[in-house]
């Protein structure tokens, strides 16, 4: 069906359906071929139209439109879709359009209003492009624009997809025109050293580039202006290297903001070591709305060692090197400057079908009653962040989503006096010293007790009580100087000693020779239970014990 002027229940949301002479029937989403030069993803495959068509929609493909993502006509055929042979009728008969880079003029002419467009649109570079297709009074959904912080965004994310892929391929472009191994090697002619790679920027795609080089074996380091990016760094195999000078970079919605002049002089400096010191520079600062910064110079592309490789993935956007050719391969100084503009194309199979995920999760969210008619409601965050027109209305820039409220803080107490503090040791009770009056007091009862134990008490039991309060000395002690993670182990060995008590009962069992008398039998009977018991705790200890300790070795 065709779908007909926008029906508008209410200012915040926004239904696209049929004329009101006709009954609202299932929309149909058109796939059309990609016109920009080099382009060679498309918006859906075969996959995911089997998931449009069981939300209801029904899917036009234009001829052609997958072929060099791998995606024939006959797949799409296979998949339920209806392919159409020429532009002009898909986008006239297509209620909703699917697409990946933004429309070009041509394309503009054939819309209608009343349409829905989904893709990257670039809001902020395009202002032209966004008048035109005001002036069709169609919806676009720039998935560029998609709200990021929100985590149920996730799932639509196309930005983080593609640019997962694009860090992949750079570190791909790279190995190719890299005269060595990545990884170290030793063998009979002799010793590789491993290639080192620089990687400038550690957002999606430079920690997808990351995890790639590191994976094939090479020295990966990796710089950000945001500081919290280093752990994650780190996990995937790279080392941090850091800026000698302190600034915080993060921007917001996953990209770094433009830093001060003190910190671009110091940050320089690093790259210019790092130039020298590396083989491989692999760059991917990027700052919206604005050209590429300028990271790498043409003195440090001098200073690199002869045979290395610079791929620059802002190249798109003026790039990150100054000698940088936006679309081409260049031979510089004795330095290959890669600065494809078409890296996720270059996996055009794997990059469309995460693209088609992406806008399958969209459109889930557009089409929550599965009845193949989308609902642009306006009152989602992530809906509106996405709207940059509405019906012909310019909605962008969006204002700022509504993030959850951060916990309130808990209550002060109302009584002001000041918390107890907490010893040293692993007691719960005050700190204070105690008082000298009442020390003295304790040592003298402690030490007539002990004066009359000793006065009247037989020899060999002093010795035992000897032993005796040794042994609770030197166990405070010991418990006292642990560290409480270590309490378990040290508990469960010292039970597993504590079993040398089946001596005792292995004694009353079978007594010394010599011994005149044999005890009963109920306690033979009870020093063997004695036995078995002391069996199973001195086992059990030494077996939990190993297996505690185990858990903290690396």
């Amino acid at each position: 069906m065709q779908a007909g002027a926008p029906a508008q229940d209410s200012p915040d949301k926004l239904v696209v359906s049929s004329p009101p002479s006709s009954a609202q029937t299932a929309q149909r989403i058109g796939v059309p071929r990609e016109v920009f030069p080099g382009e060679k993803r498309v918006a859906t495959v075969p996959e995911v139209v089997e998931k449009l068509v069981k939300l209801g929609f029904s899917v036009a493909v234009e001829s052609g439109a997958g072929d060099a993502a791998n995606c024939s006509d006959d797949t799409y055929r296979a998949a339920g879709a209806t392919v159409v042979d020429s532009a002009a009728a898909l986008w006239s008969g297509s209620d909703i359009v699917f697409k990946v880079r933004p429309p070009s003029a041509d394309e503009v002419a054939l819309m209608r209003e009343g349409q829905v467009l989904i893709g990257f649109i670039w809001p902020a570079q395009n202002p032209d492009l966004m008048q035109q297709l005001a002036a069709k009074k169609v919806t676009v959904l720039a998935i560029d624009a998609l709200p990021r912080m929100l985590s149920r965004a996730q799932k639509m994310d196309a930005l983080t997809s593609q640019a997962g892929v694009a860090g992949y391929r750079a570190v791909i472009e790279a190995a190719n025109a890299f005269g060595r191994f990545f990884n170290g090697q030793i063998t009979a002619a002799g010793k590789v050293p491993p290639a080192k790679v620089f990687i400038a920027g550690a957002g999606v795609a430079g920690l997808a580039a990351i995890g790639t080089a590191a994976s094939l074996g090479a020295i990966v380091r990796a710089n950000d202006t945001r500081a919290e990016v280093a752990d994650q760094v780190v996990s995937l195999g790279g080392e941090f290297v850091k800026v000698d000078y302190e600034e915080e970079g993060s921007g917001g919605g996953g990209y770094a903001k433009v830093m001060s002049e003190g910190f671009q002089q110091a940050q320089r400096a690093m790259y210019a070591k790092q130039a020298r010191e590396v083989d491989i520079i692999i760059t991917t600062a990027l700052i919206p709305g604005k050209p590429a910064p300028k990271l790498i110079t043409a003195e440090m592309v001098q200073s690199m060692k002869p045979g290395s490789v610079i791929v620059d993935m802002a190249a798109e956007q003026g790039g990150n090197c100054e000698l940088t050719e936006p679309g081409h391969a260049v031979v510089k100084h004795g330095v290959t400057i890669v600065g494809y503009t078409d890296l996720v194309s270059r996996l055009a199979k794997q990059s469309s079908t995460l693209y088609a995920t992406n806008l399958f999760r969209l459109t889930e969210e557009l089409c929550k009653t599965k009845d193949g008619v989308v609902d642009v409601n306006m009152q989602d965050d992530a809906i509106r962040g996405l709207t940059v027109i509405k019906n012909g209305e310019v909605t962008w820039p969006p204002p700022a989503p509504k993030l959850p409220a951060a916990p309130a803080a808990a209550a002060k107490p109302a009584a002001t006096a000041p918390a107890a503090k907490k010893g040293h040791g692993h007691g719960g009770g005050d700190s204070e010293p105690m008082a000298g009056s009442k020390l003295a007091i304790m040592l003298g009862v402690a030490a007539a007790l002990f004066w009359l134990i000793g006065a009247n008490a037989p020899k060999e039991f002093m010795s035992h009580f000897t032993v005796f309060v040794l042994a609770c000395f030197v166990g405070y002690m010991v418990v006292w100087n642990v560290k409480p993670a270590l309490h378990t182990p040290l508990m469960s060995v010292t039970n597993a000693i504590s079993s040398i008590i089946a001596i005792g009962a292995l004694v009353q069992i079978s007594p010394i020779a010599g011994a005149v008398d044999r005890p009963d039998s109920l306690i033979t009977w009870v020093a063997a239970a004695g036995i078995v018991l002391t069996a199973i705790n001195m086992f059990g200890g030494f077996a939990v014990t190993r297996r505690m300790l185990a858990m903290f070795r690396k």
